[in-house]
């Protein structure tokens, strides 16, 4: 953990609040995040679904990247009082808002891996 009055720290503070594509970066980007966006976005989805959906992550990685997401409300958690505990994840009223922004960037991943690929095969 940095200190909040880091030189890295300051600039960083400084960037998001001046940029919006850094602050929604900072949302939605790390290794993560848009391996669960990129499902949210199709469904709501039970934990253990998510689980077995992302390959290689570890459930207490999953769990803190659900809660940073929760805290930025682009996600909700539903509790369902049953027995056994039944949560569901969805995009919230802000996620659904990202759609077309997430959208955007897989499209333009996909193209760009793919003229990478084609320019390194070449």
């Amino acid at each position: 953990m940095r200190k909040n009055s880091s030189t890295n720290a300051l600039n960083e503070k400084q960037l998001k609040a001046s940029c919006g594509m850094a602050y929604a970066l900072n949302i939605v980007g790390g290794r993560w995040k848009p391996a669960i966006l990129c499902r949210l976005i199709y469904k709501t989805m039970r934990y253990g679904e998510l689980k077995k959906s992302i390959e290689g992550i570890s459930e207490r990685m999953l769990v803190a990247q659900l809660r940073e997401l929760e805290k930025a409300q682009i996600i909700e958690r539903v509790v369902y009082p049953e027995v056994p505990p039944r949560v569901e994840y969805k995009l919230s009223a802000l996620g659904q808002s990202m759609r077309p922004m997430l959208r955007a960037m897989s499209d333009w991943g996909n193209m760009h891996r793919e003229t990478v690929e084609l320019v390194s095969l070449g």
